[in-house]
């Protein structure tokens, strides 16, 4: 299982990837983040899915960049529609052999950039058919993986106006609140950003150890909000202390 996220606020983007990779009792490590295309007209890619047509389909769409557009793509439109061109050529050569194997055809992936026909950054997800969906200002992220444990918090804080500083936490808080409750994805992590002030893609990786002050600073935050949060109407019902409060107020009647 993976964890992708990207995030799109007025700042810009902000892209996170952990780099877990299992494959029946073994654990490794490898990237699902990367960027694609000549230095200033890179799109970055992540993916979910099975490895091998990962490496395939952006082989593919490398491929493709080279030959029909190698100053790079002009707006992610473009870019889009090649990759999923070249996951549909993916799909036509390996979907039978896979599905013999009992093992489905399962890739997703999230495009994300600035080309420079584009009036902004944005972000895409597409699908395993090869059809996609872009991100929405109501709803300014896109996950894949196991999208469920990280989703609330999102949803909660998450903003177009959130300042990408912000942004930068809640997505590390999205990505721990996931690597707590699914054993499947974990460090490293890699984490991008894209600028609007300079259309500059920026990217560093981060272990476990590297985050420890964030992590013991959340766990500890988290628990003493949850015991300073005023008592609930549950107190009188479910508490013992409410049980002999009750008791005491029989008897003395």
């Amino acid at each position: 299982m993976t964890y992708c996220l990207g995030l799109m606020v007025s700042d810009g983007l902000v892209l996170l990837a952990d780099g877990r990779v299992t494959a029946g009792s073994q654990v490794s490590n490898a990237r699902k983040a990367t960027r694609h295309g000549p230095e200033g007209a890179q799109v970055a890619i992540m993916t979910s899915g099975l490895r091998s047509l990962r490496d395939k389909t952006l082989a593919f769409f490398d491929r493709a960049q080279r030959k029909r557009f190698p100053n790079g793509h002009g707006a992610m439109l473009s870019a889009v529609e090649s990759y999923c061109q070249c996951l549909r050529e993916v799909a036509e050569q390996d979907r039978e052999a896979l599905e013999k194997s009992d093992l489905q055809f399962n890739l997703h992936a999230i495009v994300a950039g600035q080309l420079e026909d584009d009036p902004q950054p944005t972000l895409f997800l597409v699908y395993p058919e090869g059809n996609w969906i872009a991100v929405d200002r109501r709803t300014p992220y896109l996950s894949i993986g196991a999208v469920a444990y990280g989703k609330p918090i999102l949803d909660r804080a998450l903003r177009f106006e959130t300042p990408m500083e912000t942004a930068l936490k809640l997505a590390y808080l999205s990505f721990d609140s996931t690597r707590f409750s699914s054993a499947d994805v974990g460090y490293p992590v890699d984490m991008m950003t894209f600028s609007v002030a300079d259309r500059r893609w920026r990217e560093t990786q981060y272990d476990y150890e590297d985050l420890v002050a964030q992590r013991t600073w959340w766990n500890e935050h988290i628990t003493k909000l949850a015991t300073e949060m005023p008592p609930g109407p549950w107190v009188d019902s479910l508490m013992p202390a409410a049980d002999a409060r009750r008791l005491s107020l029989v008897r003395e009647d």
